[in-house]
């Protein structure tokens, strides 16, 4: 599984390891692509979270929707950023648009 080129504690995340990565835990999956100005923020977002420490067993991963459109269209990504919440392989929650840390870790925690 790679990981972030910037990041090493956000997977990066493709048709290959998407199943595997979600399959146990939480997991918080930023969909996302590189010429998408909102999902550069969502990014920092994401970034400072991981670098803050994420409650234990709960992970974030990345997919880029350009590279991987077949779990976009799977997953029915009709925007970006959208991030999805997976709990043990299964749909938790989902957030269309940029949003802050504390919404998405309250979206982890009522979980």
């Amino acid at each position: 599984m790679k990981k972030d080129e910037y990041n090493e504690k956000i997977m990066v995340l493709g048709d290959g390891d998407f199943h595997t990565a979600i399959e146990r835990g939480t997991v918080i999956v930023d969909f996302w692509a590189p010429w998408c100005g909102p999902c550069r923020n969502q990014t920092l977002i994401i970034h400072e979270m991981a670098d803050g420490g994420l409650p234990e067993g709960v992970s974030i991963g990345k997919v880029n929707v350009d590279e991987n459109a077949g779990l976009a269209q799977k997953y029915r990504i009709r925007t970006i950023p959208t991030l999805i919440v997976f709990k043990d392989g299964e749909v938790a929650a989902r957030m269309c648009g940029v949003h802050t840390a504390d919404r998405i870790m309250a979206e982890v925690a009522r979980l």
